[in-house]
């Protein structure tokens, strides 16, 4: 950098600089600086501790000099942050129209006078949308079609051939050059972890929490001290995130990435990592076969019997299916006996018919997952064989009967169903101290108290979800909710042919607890949840109560998300009081059949940005005060009656939802929409 400053001002640089230490370096930088007005650009910084090598030698003289850092590590940024004068910028994706202009001044820069001709506008939108806004690889796509021929067959050949193209052309090779170097800063346990993007087929979403246990029975999550090997994985994650390979595609109420997928650009990279690394063989639609001979990982979306010939499958050890269900599942009952050394097995896009009965086999399995919709499905008894199994999901049935042999599984974090009966492992269920996750158990038949009084013992449970409870057993529900103090999920809901209703009594309720959910006939609104400061998530659906919660939820100052159903409440009017709810984000009202106005003070829920109003069939107008809430960004009322808004007219609405970007009033027939605005 010294060199370079001296060379711009055509001075003569320090003798000797190449044996000059940090220290003197810094202080020559500092002193040629003095006094000067500057722009300083780094451009592409990658080691996250770049600012605390430079700062030093930075001089801010109030005199208008400015210092530019481009980066696509978020790590960095933070770094940076330190300095009381930092300000970030985070540049999104073009859109779609953005994008296609970009596209027009690249392609048609020497023809047509910048704009497509009419007959490739629909080949154009296709290959402008691969690359979800990515301004780099739009302007050397429209860059090389510029080259190009102007006609369709030219360019219907050019989208067929892209991954070829992307190999070969010397235009786009830079894109690959550029993404590289993005994977080649990646530390050694990041590396497994985005390979694995390329399991699942292109532009797929997969959920977070599945890659993360994924991870954790590859093997590639190492423990850390004060942390859960999920928690640990969850940071690598976010990592990858931040340093922009992988993107976020869906999000969860409090920030964090529910869903996520890799660019294609990304993506074709990584495949041809697994080439070169030999880490997944891939079978597809377009008959595709990589040409691995060793297969450590196998990624299906078509098989037949020419592809079953040329796979060793002792080697396997995870396997993965997408699609093709009918013939998948028939050929894997029978060469199952090929994968023995399985860890992982992942069937859960498509309906696995036939699920071995010799399951037992697959010893080293540690993540089972599937789907089977048979309604007479039950799952084999060998599963208790499997003393190394971490994750279990059963999906598509919708009622299951666990084997009790599954109480043996003490290696058990997550099990996860549609709607399960834990009774055969009542005597055994309270002893898989592993589990963290344990969701959708039905408690809808006799002996329901023994699972009730042995979930209990489960201390290191986050995730909890029970179906069916009966008001007999509420006190011994409360005393092992009670015992829970990890858990940061809860879902009950009460059987619906109870006719009393149930009383939740936490004395001690699980101080981490950040999502909850009630459904069903619970007498009142526990005064518990008052303690849950770090509750963001509350849903209450049906309770048995006539009062207005709002007076006591209001206290909740962490809760980002509330849904309230309250078919019961009797009052005439709703009043969202002034200091109440200061981080609210989301609000859903339903089933208040005699409100007919709906207050908000000024100072109630400043951050609200969805505010959703259904089956309100009394409700006259709007919500008074509406116009207090400066970020709110969507309205959608549902259900009112003809009469809603007849003292306001539509100037009126717009003038105070004017702040509103999309607002929806929609009749409960939808047959007319009252007013849209969008």
């Amino acid at each position: 950098m010294l060199l370079k400053l001296h060379k711009q001002k055509g001075d003569k640089p320090p003798e000797d600089t190449s044996q000059m230490n940090r220290e003197l370096l810094t202080n020559e930088v500092r002193n040629y600086l003095q006094q000067k007005r500057y722009v300083v650009v780094f451009d592409d910084v990658w080691t996250v501790h770049f600012w605390d090598d430079f700062k030093f030698a930075a001089i801010d003289s109030k005199n208008g000099s400015r210092i530019f850092i481009t980066t696509r590590n978020k790590n960095v940024v933070n770094s940076c942050k330190k300095s009381s004068f930092t300000e970030m910028f985070e540049l999104q994706c073009l859109t779609q129209e953005q994008s296609l202009e970009l596209f027009n001044k690249k392609a048609f820069k020497f023809d047509y006078g910048g704009c497509y001709p009419n007959e490739l506008i629909g080949i154009a939108n296709e290959i402008v949308k691969k690359w979800n806004g990515l301004p780099l690889a739009i302007a050397a796509i429209g860059g090389l079609l510029s080259t190009r021929e102007k006609n369709l067959s030219e360019w219907q050949r050019f989208r067929e051939n892209l991954n070829l193209e992307l190999k070969t052309d010397t235009d786009l090779i830079g894109i690959k050059e550029v993404l590289s170097l993005s994977y080649d800063d990646l530390p050694c346990y990041l590396k497994s972890c985005l390979f694995y993007f390329g399991v699942y087929p292109e532009d797929y979403e997969v959920k977070s929490k599945r890659v993360i246990r994924q991870w954790i029975a590859e093997g590639f999550v190492k423990e850390e001290r004060g942390k859960t090997l999920e928690e640990v994985a969850e940071g690598y994650l976010t990592e990858l995130i931040h340093r922009s390979l992988v993107q976020v595609s869906s999000l969860r109420i409090d920030g964090k990435a529910k869903g996520c997928r890799v660019h294609d650009l990304i993506c074709n990279m990584i495949l041809e990592k697994h080439e070169d690394f030999n880490f997944c063989k891939h079978s597809s639609d377009d008959g595709q076969r990589s040409s691995s001979e060793i297969v450590r990982r196998l990624s299906i979306t078509t098989i037949d019997d020419a592809f079953w010939e040329c796979i060793h499958g002792s080697h396997v050890r995870s396997l993965f299916c997408f699609g093709n269900q009918e013939k998948s599942s028939s050929y894997f009952k029978g060469n199952s006996t090929k994968y023995k050394l399985l860890k992982v097995l992942d069937f859960e896009d498509f309906d696995l018919k036939n699920i071995p009965n010799n399951l037992g086999i697959f010893i080293h399995l540690k993540y089972l997952s599937y789907n089977n919709s048979n309604s007479g499905a039950e799952v084999p008894k060998s599963i208790g064989m499997l003393q190394n199994l971490e994750t279990l999901v059963i999906r598509g049935i919708y009622y299951c009967e666990l084997p009790k042999e599954i109480s043996k599984l003490i290696k058990l974090r997550h099990l996860i169903g549609k709607t399960m009966s834990l009774i055969q492992l009542k005597n055994g269920i309270g002893e898989m101290k592993s589990l963290q996750t344990l969701r959708r158990v039905s408690l809808n038949m006799d002996g329901a108290a023994e699972v009730i009084k042995a979930l209990g013992k489960l201390k290191l449970i986050r995730n909890l979800g029970l179906l069916d409870v009966h008001k007999q057993n509420e006190s011994i529900l409360s005393s092992s909710i009670n015992e829970m103090q990890h858990l940061e999920i809860l879902y009950i809901r009460s059987c619906f042919n109870d006719n009393e209703s149930i009383d939740l009594n936490l004395i001690s309720p699980p101080p981490m607890l950040q999502n909850l959910i009630l459904q069903g006939k619970f007498k009142e609104f526990p005064e518990w949840t008052l303690d849950l400061q770090n509750l963001t998530m509350l849903r209450l659906v049906w309770p048995c109560s006539d009062k207005d919660p709002l007076q006591s939820l209001k206290s909740l100052q962490h809760l980002l998300s509330l849904y309230l159903d309250l078919y019961r409440y009797e009052g005439l009017q709703l009043h969202f009081q002034d200091g109440g709810f200061q981080k609210l984000e989301v609000s859903t009202v339903i089933r208040l059949s005699r409100v007919r106005e709906i207050i908000i003070d000024k100072g109630s829920m400043p951050s609200l940005k969805t505010l959703r109003l259904m089956y309100l069939r009394n409700l006259k107008n709007i919500p008074t005060g509406i116009q207090h809430l400066e970020k709110l960004e969507y309205v959608y009322i549902w259900g009112v009656v003809d009469e809603f808004g007849e003292r306001s007219s539509t100037e009126d609405w717009n003038w105070i939802m004017e702040h509103v970007p999309l607002v929806k009033i929609l009749p409960q027939d939808y047959e007319e929409i009252k007013y849209l605005r969008s």
